[in-house]
């Protein structure tokens, strides 16, 4: 596949200055442009050491207006970034939209250098690329325009390039012993990026090959490609106007919800008793999970008034406060709407050994974003597979994910406004949303029975807690964060 690229192209310097400056020109009114659009750049270089992708990122900086551009290297990762899933860090650093971002080293890098190292077999490499594939396909489907480009040299134009490098007394400090035993795996790295390429290349973010031995070549290449994209997604006919409207009343089916027993109750003089004894159990495990650096995290979902803030308040209760978070959510700010919807749940997953509640959850796409219409059918229905993904990540990283819906009748919910309504200091819970949100009851179950039938798997169950009586609910949730968290603390050999 390579082969093809190691042609000695070139470009003359005469040439280079020539069209230098109208195509720079050309990229500062794209860039210009872009910063009204609705979506952001995406730009990955991968390939050999000393190709040139460095050079390449600084020719932007100095092109454009370095305010709406931002670079992104990886080396090893942090201690802060061991805490959290791998792909933390680049969800985390993902540009808005408008912008454009640049990614060196990124999330092809651990699994190329894996497979040329032999730490990993061809089954696994791929099973690594089909993470990679998946998150670029929720950035692309979500509109973001992905450009990849592949840095190439020849073994032998490598060994050049990074001599060069170590006689210049400015640049000499770029090559490394690493360098050096990539030189020496180059066979192996080039076979695994062989198989990297053809793996994610798709239509939506396809890799150009680009010949990296001449710099003022590659520079133009890139920079061309770059601007004919951006230029191209630009002048793309409008997208058609969003028929997204509120969800229809569903048909009279049962759902998973329909069928809990919401009589199910306990005793004030009980209730007194298990909550101490549940609570002293989740300290006992707190703090077991602290000194492992087990995190865990509490999606909490349920009907307005359902109990959600009670049932948190009692967990909260059992833990070390220096330790746990509890985050709400809410629609979402500027912000957060300029990136992926699942950008703001990232950026706040907790490090090693704390206890975070997510007051409301990624799982707003497929709720209340599907039955009230702010997202297509399309959106929340893709949404489903990127949650499972995004929830396998945490599993995989070892995080004690629960995922708890607090239930409640329409009866009760009522008798709880009501409630809220005569309690000076509860009045400000009640909202004209919550009433508009009882209209669409139906909607709603229906909603919460499909997502359940989609994303309650076997690393990531649902827990459905019947929450008529509070007490009951109260302990469900504590006996259910207890249990998850004692399977994942055996799981990880106690």
């Amino acid at each position: 596949m390579f082969e093809t690229a190691e042609i000695g192209l070139k470009t003359s310097k005469a040439e280079y200055k020539a069209r230098v400056p109208e195509l720079r020109q050309a990229l500062q009114e794209a860039q210009q442009e872009l910063r009204g659009a609705d979506f952001p750049v995406i730009v990955v270089f991968g390939g050999v050491d000393g190709a040139g992708k460095g050079e390449t990122v600084k020719l932007f900086h100095e092109w454009l207006d370095p305010r709406w551009l931002s670079t992104r290297a990886y080396a090893e990762p942090s201690q802060e970034e061991r805490e959290r899933p791998e792909y933390w860090r680049y969800w985390r650093d993902l540009p808005p939209r408008g912008r454009i971002g640049f990614f060196l080293s990124s999330w092809y890098s651990r699994p190329l250098l894996d497979r040329a190292y032999g730490r990993i077999d061809v089954p696994e490499l791929d099973e690594r690329l089909e993470r990679v594939s998946a998150f670029e396909s929720a950035l692309a489907a979500d509109g973001a325009l992905i450009l990849k480009f592949w840095m190439h040299l020849s073994k032998q134009g490598q060994k050049k390039r990074l001599k060069a490098l170590e006689k210049d007394p400015l640049q000499r400090w770029r090559v490394t012993d690493t360098d050096w035993r990539h030189w020496r795996l180059y066979d192996a790295f080039v076979a695994a990026a062989e198989r990297t390429v053809m793996k994610t290349s798709t239509g939506r973010a396809p890799w150009q090959i680009v010949e990296g031995a001449d710099p003022r070549y590659r520079g133009l290449t890139v920079a061309t490609a770059v601007l004919t994209a951006i230029r191209e997604r630009l002048a793309a006919p409008p997208p058609a106007p969003r028929t997204v409207a509120p969800a229809p009343a569903p048909p009279g089916l049962p759902t998973v919800l329909s069928t809990l027993d919401m009589g199910r109750a306990t005793g004030a003089g009980e209730f007194k008793g298990e909550l101490a004894r549940l609570q002293g159990r989740l300290n006992r495990l707190h703090r077991e999970a602290l000194e492992r650096r087990v995190s865990t995290l509490v999606v909490m979902e349920g009907w307005d008034a359902a109990g959600k803030g009670g049932a948190i308040r009692r967990c909260v209760a059992a833990l070390d406060a220096r330790h746990c978070e509890v985050i709400p959510f809410a629609a979402p700010t500027d912000e957060e709407r300029s990136h992926h919807y699942l950008w703001r749940f990232w950026r706040h997953l907790g490090r090693a050994g704390r206890v975070t509640f997510f007051d409301r959850s990624w799982y707003g796409r497929v709720l209340v974003e599907r039955v009230e219409g702010f997202a297509t059918e399309a959106e929340w229905r893709r949404a489903y597979r990127e949650i499972v993904d995004f929830e396998e990540q945490l599993v995989e990283h070892g995080t004690a994910l629960v995922k708890v819906w607090l239930h409640i009748t329409p009866e009760e919910q009522l008798a709880r406004f009501r409630a809220r309504e005569e309690t000076p200091w509860k009045r400000w819970k009640l909202t004209e949303e919550d009433w508009r949100n009882r209209e669409r009851w139906p909607q709603y179950e229906q909603a919460v029975n499909d997502l359940v039938a989609h994303t309650s798997t076997s690393l990531a169950p649902w827990t459905l807690v019947e929450g008529n009586d509070k007490n009951f609910g109260r302990l469900k949730v504590l006996a259910t964060l207890c249990d998850r968290l004692e399977q994942v603390l055996e799981g990880r050999g106690r």
